[in-house]
């Protein structure tokens, strides 16, 4: 039986444990925070399958928004809200193909609203899943995930240094360790944004006021590039089949969707330095853009046809700035409205 005196050494030990702990995360917090880190909700596969179960609670017929992190950071709820009175569903996801919730979107009778797919060219003609488990999550989620993300979600708005990109090991790992031969240290892309409780994001600070910082975003996205010309031929077959096989998905997906009265809007949104070089060499718009929509047979909004759509500041190449997406969402729905009265009229 243990005595008071260690029971007492126990409970003394707790305490300095609690306050030692308390004191680390205080100091952790406060050195993020003075580097411009803000409190937000975390971009997590949990938030994402709460906001797919709207769809099957009742909220089927409102406007939903696919895609990746373009359509994601460029497309502003409160913006759209206000121009059409309705706020949208967001399940766009960053680094990851629309395919596969707009094929589960296909299959799901409770969804009969709007669907607006961002066509962010890597992501869309490859079937690329960076941030794919949400999907695997909305099938099968646990009652324990579902409960983490409940309980994550109470300190979410309050900490600022609860982000992946200020875990101690994230941080020790981007340290300029000594370059070994045969090693490719990779450069790990930043924190491009902060997220809303329903999934609004915005291009973060420090991309647009530090230079230095979305620098290091133009390296991550250009470290993983080969330039067309030294792929093999085999290699350029593999990616032919490849932009082939997804827009045969993204024709089968839309067909359903159609057929049960969903309308499907594609939309290419706006890039500039390393993706508008790199971009028209893998995915040449008549032979990606003009087949998806030719196909298809959709309403597609392309940035380049339409004046309103262009002019914007995108600080790392592929994201506008907070402002510039709160007026390029509000060109966007009126070019979607305009686009859609010539098509009903013929024109």
């Amino acid at each position: 039986m243990p005595s008071s005196t260690s029971s007492s050494s126990l409970r003394s030990a707790a305490i300095v444990a609690v306050v030692v702990t308390a004191i680390l995360m205080g100091a952790w917090e406060a050195f993020w925070r003075s580097n411009g880190s803000v409190p937000a909700y975390r971009n997590s596969d949990g938030l994402w399958v709460l906001e797919r179960r709207r769809i099957d609670n009742g909220e089927g017929d409102k406007t939903v928004i696919l895609g990746s992190s373009r359509i994601f950071y460029d497309t502003q709820l409160d913006a759209w809200e206000r121009e059409s009175g309705e706020r949208p569903i967001q399940l766009a996801q960053v680094g990851t193909s629309p395919l596969t919730p707009m094929e589960s979107l296909a299959d799901d009778p409770d969804f009969t609203g709007l669907l607006l797919v961002g066509t962010a060219p890597e992501m869309m003609y490859t079937g690329f899943e960076f941030l794919g488990g949400g999907f695997t999550r909305y099938e099968y989620e646990s009652p324990a995930k579902w409960f983490g993300q409940q309980v994550s979600m109470l300190v979410e708005p309050y900490l600022a240094f609860y982000h992946t990109d200020y875990s101690l090991f994230t941080v020790i790992r981007r340290q300029p360790w000594p370059a070994r031969e045969g090693v490719f240290a990779d450069e790990d892309v930043r924190r491009l944004a902060t997220y809303t409780r329903d999934r609004n994001a915005r291009l973060y600070d420090k991309v647009v006021t530090e230079e230095s910082y979305a620098e290091i975003v133009k390296r991550g996205w250009a470290q993983y590039h080969t330039p067309i010309e030294e792929l093999s031929e085999e290699e350029l077959v593999e990616n032919q089949e490849n932009l082939e096989e997804q827009i045969a998905r993204a024709v089968a997906a839309t067909e359903k969707l159609n057929a049960r009265g969903v309308e499907v809007i594609y939309i290419r949104n706006p890039s500039d330095g390393f993706y508008a070089m790199s971009e028209p060499m893998y995915f040449p718009r008549e032979e990606a853009w003009d087949v998806l929509i030719e196909k298809t047979g959709a309403l597609g909004i392309h940035w380049m046809d339409h004046e309103e759509l262009q002019g914007y500041w995108l600080p790392e190449s592929s994201h506008m700035t907070g402002p510039d997406a709160e007026r390029y969402t509000k060109a966007l729905y009126h070019v979607i409205q305009r686009e859609r009265a010539k098509r009903d009229k013929g024109e």
